[in-house]
Protein backbone atom coordinates (compact mmCIF):
# COMPACT_ATOMS: atom_id res chain seq x y z
CA UNK A 1 0.00 0.00 0.00
CA UNK A 2 1.33 3.47 -0.84
CA UNK A 3 2.11 5.67 2.15
CA UNK A 4 0.75 9.22 1.77
CA UNK A 5 3.34 11.91 1.17
CA UNK A 6 4.48 14.09 4.02
CA UNK A 7 2.95 17.51 4.37
CA UNK A 8 5.51 20.32 4.58
CA UNK A 9 4.53 23.74 5.87
CA UNK A 10 6.84 26.77 5.82
CA UNK A 11 6.26 29.57 8.31
CA UNK A 12 8.25 32.82 8.30
CA UNK A 13 8.71 34.23 11.79
CA UNK A 14 10.70 36.97 13.48
CA UNK A 15 13.33 36.02 16.04
CA UNK A 16 11.17 37.10 18.98
CA UNK A 17 8.28 34.86 17.89
CA UNK A 18 10.42 31.82 17.13
CA UNK A 19 10.44 30.13 20.52
CA UNK A 20 6.68 30.50 21.04
CA UNK A 21 5.90 29.21 17.55
CA UNK A 22 8.18 26.16 17.86
CA UNK A 23 6.71 25.39 21.30
CA UNK A 24 3.19 25.52 19.80
CA UNK A 25 4.17 23.15 16.99
CA UNK A 26 5.70 20.65 19.42
CA UNK A 27 2.69 20.78 21.74
CA UNK A 28 0.26 20.17 18.85
CA UNK A 29 1.73 16.68 18.64
CA UNK A 30 1.19 16.08 14.92
CA UNK A 31 4.59 17.16 13.62
CA UNK A 32 7.37 14.72 12.75
CA UNK A 33 10.16 17.21 12.31
CA UNK A 34 10.84 20.93 12.63
CA UNK A 35 13.62 22.57 10.62
CA UNK A 36 14.89 26.10 11.29
CA UNK A 37 16.43 27.77 8.23
CA UNK A 38 17.99 31.15 7.62
CA UNK A 39 18.11 31.78 3.88
CA UNK A 40 19.44 28.47 2.43
CA UNK A 41 21.23 27.37 5.60
CA UNK A 42 19.76 24.86 8.05
CA UNK A 43 20.38 26.11 11.58
CA UNK A 44 18.63 23.38 13.54
CA UNK A 45 16.65 20.24 12.75
CA UNK A 46 14.42 18.84 15.50
CA UNK A 47 13.10 15.29 15.04
CA UNK A 48 9.94 14.80 17.07
CA UNK A 49 8.64 11.58 18.58
CA UNK A 50 5.27 10.28 17.53
CA UNK A 51 2.48 10.79 20.03
CA UNK A 52 4.22 13.24 22.33
CA UNK A 53 2.37 16.47 22.91
CA UNK A 54 1.35 18.90 25.59
CA UNK A 55 3.18 19.07 28.91
CA UNK A 56 5.26 15.94 28.20
CA UNK A 57 6.68 17.61 25.11
CA UNK A 58 7.62 20.73 27.05
CA UNK A 59 9.61 18.66 29.55
CA UNK A 60 11.28 16.36 27.02
CA UNK A 61 12.23 19.14 24.63
CA UNK A 62 13.40 21.71 27.22
CA UNK A 63 17.07 21.55 26.11
CA UNK A 64 16.04 21.83 22.47
CA UNK A 65 13.81 24.80 23.24
CA UNK A 66 16.76 26.45 24.99
CA UNK A 67 18.75 26.09 21.75
CA UNK A 68 15.82 27.54 19.79
CA UNK A 69 15.79 30.50 22.20
CA UNK A 70 19.50 31.08 21.58
CA UNK A 71 18.93 31.04 17.83
CA UNK A 72 16.01 33.46 18.23
CA UNK A 73 18.33 35.92 19.98
CA UNK A 74 20.77 35.85 17.06
CA UNK A 75 18.51 36.05 14.00
CA UNK A 76 15.89 38.51 12.87
CA UNK A 77 13.88 36.51 10.33
CA UNK A 78 13.82 32.74 10.06
CA UNK A 79 11.90 30.04 8.19
CA UNK A 80 10.31 27.29 10.25
CA UNK A 81 9.62 24.21 8.14
CA UNK A 82 7.21 21.74 9.71
CA UNK A 83 6.94 18.19 8.43
CA UNK A 84 3.58 16.85 9.56
CA UNK A 85 2.26 13.34 9.59
CA UNK A 86 -0.24 12.68 6.83
CA UNK A 87 -3.85 12.72 7.94
CA UNK A 88 -5.32 9.25 8.37
CA UNK A 89 -7.49 8.20 5.44
CA UNK A 90 -11.13 8.96 5.99
CA UNK A 91 -13.53 6.10 5.71
CA UNK A 92 -16.17 6.49 3.06
CA UNK A 93 -19.77 5.96 4.10
CA UNK A 94 -21.28 2.78 2.69
CA UNK A 95 -22.86 3.28 -0.70
CA UNK A 96 -26.63 3.33 -0.64
CA UNK A 97 -27.58 0.33 -2.65
CA UNK A 98 -31.18 -0.38 -3.47
CA UNK A 99 -33.21 -2.93 -1.53
CA UNK A 100 -31.93 -5.81 -3.65
CA UNK A 101 -28.33 -4.66 -3.96
CA UNK A 102 -28.50 -4.21 -7.76
CA UNK A 103 -26.86 -1.19 -9.25
CA UNK A 104 -29.15 -0.08 -12.09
Amino acid sequence: MNEPKQHLETIKVRGGQLLDRVREIIEEGNARRVILKKDDRVLLEIPLSVGIGGAAAAVLFAPTLAAVGAIAALVSDIDVIVERRPAPPQELPPADQGSNGDIS
